[in-house]
């Protein structure tokens, strides 16, 4: 399944499904069951994605397998006011301090997401990635990046309680309390998502400008001397020799940085 097919069902099944429920099966299928249906429905889609579709264990499809769990045993937590305000913001908590406090206590998760995304598939290349990932300018990169996600999921956690407890009035169990759900989620489930991807997609450039920025420039006519593996391996001949970038030709321009670091962020959100 292609990246941007999964990123066009996800915002399917997991905002714009439960909110139709919420709107239109209150009545045939009674204001509880209406409101678990719509909450599961996401919990057994990213389920299902994990466990049969894409079958990628690694810390994101963890982490948001995870938070889908959370979310989904919540849904049974019956409360409305000020409590159902918190209980919908919790998700924007935990990825604050999953992100923004790791990154802050200096062991950012930023580290496994750079990992996960270029994928070394060999001992020697996680070695290579491993020191790459070790250098200090790399090590910020990761760092801010982490605090970037984390402080835009608080931001948008405080708004998403403010307006859930300014607009969701009617008790529990109700076929107003679910219009009034389904109202909050249609802005929540989709503006919120909005900064949450952007800094995402920013916090990822930042995390790869770093990394090629320590690259060397490719040689050659050959049609794999820009890709990433080839110039981290010139890299760590370059070392070894002692040379720093010698051996290696010269480093990465700044807009050649640039423009592969938002090549490589574009990838990860299936957009290249």
């Amino acid at each position: 399944m292609s990246k941007s097919l999964k990123l066009t069902l996800d915002i399917l099944i997991g905002a714009a499904i439960p909110i139709l429920v919420l709107k239109y099966g209150t009545e045939p299928l009674g204001a509880l069951n209406a409101y678990l249906t719509a909450a599961m429905i996401p919990v057994v889609w990213v389920l299902l994605d994990l466990l049969v579709i894409t079958r990628r264990f690694n810390f994101i499809t963890a982490f948001v397998g995870l938070t889908s769990l959370m979310r989904g045993a919540l849904a049974f937590w019956y409360v409305d006011g000020l409590l159902f305000a918190v209980k919908d913001s919790v998700s924007y908590v935990v990825s604050f301090l999953v992100f923004g406090v790791t990154a802050l206590l200096g062991s950012p998760v930023t580290r496994a997401i750079a990992l996960q995304g270029l994928s070394p598939d060999t001992p020697e290349r996680e070695q290579q990635m491993n020191r790459l990932l070790d250098e200090p300018t790399v090590g910020s990169a990761m760092k801010k990046a982490g605090i970037l996600i984390g402080v835009t999921n608080l931001a948008a956690g405080a708004i998403n309680f403010v307006i859930n407890y300014r607009v969701v009035l009617a008790p529990f169990n109700t076929p107003a309390f679910n219009d009034q759900v389904a109202n909050v989620n249609a802005i929540t489930r989709f503006v919120l998502v909005l900064p949450d991807m952007v800094a995402i997609f920013f916090a990822f450039s930042m995390m790869y400008k770093a990394m090629y920025a320590l690259l060397p420039a490719g040689q050659g006519a050959d049609a794999d001397a820009g890709e990433f593996w080839t110039l981290l391996a010139r890299r760590e001949e370059a070392m070894t020799l002692g040379t720093a970038g010698d051996s290696s030709g010269s480093a990465l321009a700044a807009d050649d940085v640039q423009t592969r670091a938002a090549r490589q962020a574009r990838e990860e959100f299936g957009l290249s």
